[in-house]
């Protein structure tokens, strides 16, 4: 799927869901504190959600973030040999599937933000994700601060990427690495010149009670 095809088929699956949970638009809209009109762009593929909004959604809705990337049919599964033909250390009994770099699921959000899926398949226990900021991209427009359920560990590849924790900003640089409680309100920005590249790891986001989401609308 292109890139330009996945806004589409993530408000579909978003839409989806909020029917499945017999939740109007209008309803949806006044829990995460966002227009109807809004929530409707975004379930109709004619704007993207920041990474804050995004959160806010699958939060609400209690779904799992990388199953709105693109689709798992087709993806390599484990098997006596392994995935994609690969065994693993032990002869192919351990649970291994690898994730081409070439063939990565991917979700274009606003604000200048990309992810891609580290893994093959859905994993219900992390967020595993190679994100890209460009130029002025931020996990949240306007610099409002978001907190969510969970742990996050992040290492820079290339650029510059300023990660603001609470009350304390820092500025890492390629190779730098920095891991908080993602229940801290918190921000990453690109103040750089060059687009910023970096592995980012998230694990226990989902713990909280999906109708109570520790997601703080109001940063």
């Amino acid at each position: 799927m292109s890139p330009a095809e996945q806004p589409d088929e993530v408000g579909l699956r978003l839409r989806s869901a909020r029917e499945a949970k017999e939740l109007s638009l209008r309803e949806l809209a006044r829990r995460l504190d966002l227009s109807a009109s809004a929530l409707s762009q975004i379930e109709t593929g004619k704007s993207r959600p920041s990474v804050k909004t995004l959160y806010a959604i699958v939060s609400e809705l209690g779904l799992s973030l990388d199953l709105l990337f693109a689709s798992d049919e087709g993806a390599p599964r484990p098997g006596p040999g392994g995935a994609n033909g690969e065994e693993g250390a032990n002869g192919g009994a351990a649970a291994v599937v690898v994730q081409r770099a070439g063939s990565r699921s991917s979700l274009e959000l606003d604000s200048g933000v990309s992810w891609e899926r580290l893994t093959a398949a859905h994993d219900p226990a992390v967020d595993f994700l190679y994100a890209t900021y460009e130029v002025g991209g931020a996990s949240s427009p306007n610099d409002k601060l978001v907190r969510h359920s969970g742990r996050e560990y992040g290492v820079v590849l290339s650029g510059e990427l300023e990660v603001t924790v609470g009350f304390e900003t820092y500025a890492l640089g390629e190779g730098d690495s920095i891991c908080f409680d993602s229940q801290e309100p918190h921000l990453l920005a690109n103040r750089g010149d060059a687009p910023a590249t970096a592995i980012w790891f998230v694990i226990g986001r989902r713990q909280s009670d999906p109708c109570q989401p520790s997601f703080n609308p109001n940063g």
